[in-house]
């Protein structure tokens, strides 16, 4: 069965048909950049750019960076605020000529790809996805059941939002070395969420896990086991397109 997904990020937009029995993508994906400002009416035309570059005509799943309750978005914290009260879910519909959206948090999307088809497939206890980029989602999963829109970016780190030190816009925006970050920043945020829900696995996602080799040994003192997420930055697609087929 093949469902589409789209992933809007703060930096760019991309979206594939997935193949549900293999949570796989069947094409390779298209991504455009994510309008400055993104407001509704620019992301959603963004969206449809991306859907309609496939010529899809059925369900769509969508993921959101920010807390989403049904399909009405509660927070937006990098992207516009205007975002926030929209019914995400309707007015995507509607500029999609009416096709069924269904719309989810970006990093619950990506937690559920990767404890399905990825490196959380299996795992019981309290296991974490974290994506890093623009910001720091975050999916909690305990014996494999999520607990949505859990938001651990926005953890207070020195008197700071955690994704403005942690995130990989972080250390690209400040020239940071792979060695400071991963040991000043990245191992200080994980021992703070560690401390806070003393996890058994953290999956890292979000683009940088395509690098995991350049940071994550240099990670120590955390006890939960450390893993690049396996579909790395695809796994809010298929994420998205599995909970459109849920819908």
């Amino acid at each position: 069965m093949n469902v589409f997904g789209v992933d809007i990020g703060g930096s760019g937009i991309k979206g594939a048909p997935v193949d549900l029995e293999r949570g796989a993508l069947t094409e390779e994906r298209h991504k455009v950049l994510t309008p400055q400002p993104a407001t509704p009416d620019g992301v959603a035309g963004c969206v449809v750019e991306v859907v309609e570059h496939f010529g899809w005509t059925g369900p769509v799943g969508v993921t959101f960076p920010g807390v989403v309750t049904g399909s009405t978005i509660r927070t937006a914290a990098n992207v516009d605020k205007a975002w926030i009260g929209v019914d995400a879910g309707t007015f995507l519909s509607e500029r999609l000529g009416g096709l069924p959206v269904t719309v989810l948090n970006d990093a619950d999307a990506a937690g559920v790809a990767e404890m399905t088809f990825g490196a959380g497939r299996g795992r019981k206890g309290t296991v974490i996805l974290l994506t890093l980029g623009t910001g720091i989602g975050s999916a909690l999963f305990v014996d494999g059941r999520l607990v949505p829109n859990t938001e651990l970016g926005h953890l207070e780190l020195k008197g700071h939002d955690a994704e403005t030190r942690a995130s990989t816009k972080a250390r690209e925006d400040e020239d940071l070395s792979w060695e400071h970050w991963a040991k000043r920043r990245v191992t200080k945020y994980l021992a703070h969420v560690e401390m806070l829900f003393s996890p058994e696995l953290f999956i890292i996602g979000g683009g940088v896990s395509r690098k995991a080799d350049r940071f994550l040994p240099l990670i120590e003192g955390i006890r939960a086991e450390i893993v690049p997420a396996e579909l790395q930055n695809n796994a809010g697609i298929v994420g998205a397109a599995m909970a459109a087929a849920e819908a």
